[in-house]
């Protein structure tokens, strides 16, 4: 077993940094320190979905029963639509069991939640890191405002700009999508009395509009994605003026109930949509990624936080039955071996999804398009939501020893 005076520095204290540091210390029981570069903790104000692969790891931490009292579980199916509203196929956002649904989150609710389940001490605020330094024994961090320290290990959840991957070597060009979005919320008292509780799509034209509800169903999340060279000019996103998405929905073409919506809107924001190909490696001795530094990914499968909360689920369990400090960066290779297909397999499929969305490449067909967003539904819930992290990395543990002691 590991040594509980391992110090384990996690770098960003976003979603997955903070879920790592629940899942270190509840299951790897080490010492974890969360270094987040902001003033203070917190996410923009949009929605995210906790995802049934996700709330299974949450409900195993304890925090699952407060985070669906800060969500939103919708009534049922979420639903595909063509431009007018037209039925594509329904979505089924629960597992096989039926035991775990997807959960509708505030970002800053979420951030918050996790929040509360980590120690006070183990956050450090206003450090931006600078250096990354292997040493011969731990790693050495230092950080903007002159701070530096040694840890046994350190884990990089600092996003796609991650600084902890530029230091193993590893620089990635992000790869822009073609397409930009607008999100948001819209206060829920001002929808029609009859508006569903569920998620709703509507694709056409080259572009797609998503609604869920949050927030105890107070709130409506929107993610409106267009095709766009804006991202590619200037500043990856910012804020936005409403008539500029009203605008791109408007005609006679798209369903007045969408149109409806937008009109409610008060305020938006604009984000390019950008990933990068999938990394030759996560790990090099006692540093590894984890989330949006490992993986970045597009959204359209909802699956970008989810991974994040896997690989902490994963990464806690390798560690777990670390034999010292000696043993890490193995633990690391394990981690890494285990969770580099699944994640590429997603950003894979986030890209196909987007495609299928929007009509592009091999399903500018909408006949062949919306049979394959009917059949992937069933694969979704198999091969996405049916996925257990924990059980996995057990499984993964159990061949690692058999190799090794043959």
């Amino acid at each position: 077993m590991i040594d509980k005076s391992t110090r384990i520095a996690v770098i960003g204290g976003g979603l997955g940094g903070l879920t790592a540091a629940i899942a270190l210390t509840q299951i790897a029981r080490v010492r974890v320190t969360v270094f987040e570069q902001a003033s203070q903790l917190g996410e923009v104000g949009a929605g995210v979905t906790v995802a049934p692969n996700a709330a299974r790891v949450l409900d195993r931490l304890g925090v699952l029963e407060q985070i669906k009292q800060l969500g939103a579980v919708p009534d049922g199916h979420g639903v595909y639509l063509d431009a007018m509203g037209g039925m594509v196929t329904d979505a089924a956002w629960e597992d096989s069991a039926k035991h775990y649904q997807n959960i509708g989150m505030y970002r800053p609710d979420l951030i918050d939640a996790l929040a509360q389940a980590v120690d006070s001490e183990t956050v450090r605020l206003s450090h931006r890191l600078t250096s990354v330094e292997p040493l011969d024994s731990g790693v050495r961090l230092e950080f903007e405002n002159g701070v530096d320290d040694v840890f046994d290990a350190v884990i990089g959840a600092d996003g796609i700009h991650s600084v902890v991957r530029k230091a193993m070597g590893q620089d990635p060009e992000p790869v822009y999508s073609g397409y930009m979005v607008y999100r948001g919320v819209v206060d829920a008292s001002r929808l029609p009395e009859d508006w569903p509780m569920i998620s709703q799509v509507w694709m056409g034209n080259s572009r797609h509009f998503m609604c869920y509800p949050l927030q105890q169903r107070k709130l409506f999340n929107f993610v409106a994605g267009i095709p766009s060279d804006r991202p590619l000019n200037g500043p990856w996103s910012g804020p936005a003026e409403v008539s500029e998405l009203a605008a791109e929905f408007a005609g006679n073409d798209w369903d007045p109930r969408l149109q409806h919506f937008i009109d409610l809107i008060d305020k938006t924001f604009w984000w390019g949509l950008f990933d990068h190909e999938p990394l030759s490696n996560w790990s090099q001795g006692p540093i590894t990624l984890l989330g949006d530094a490992a993986h970045t990914m597009l959204p359209h499968q909802g699956q970008g936080v989810n991974q994040a909360i896997e690989d902490s689920m994963a990464l806690a369990t390798f560690l777990a039955t670390t034999d010292g400090v000696s043993g890490i960066p193995e633990a690391f290779r394990r981690y890494t071996a285990v969770r580099m297909q699944r994640t590429a397999i997603l950003q894979h499929g986030s890209r196909r999804a987007g495609a299928m969305f929007d009509a592009q490449h091999e399903f500018a067909d909408l006949t062949k398009r919306d049979a394959d967003i009917r059949v992937g539904r069933d694969f979704r819930r198999s091969a996405v939501f049916d996925y257990d992290a924990q059980k996995v990395a057990e499984r993964a543990l159990a061949r690692f020893r058999k190799v090794q002691f043959a």
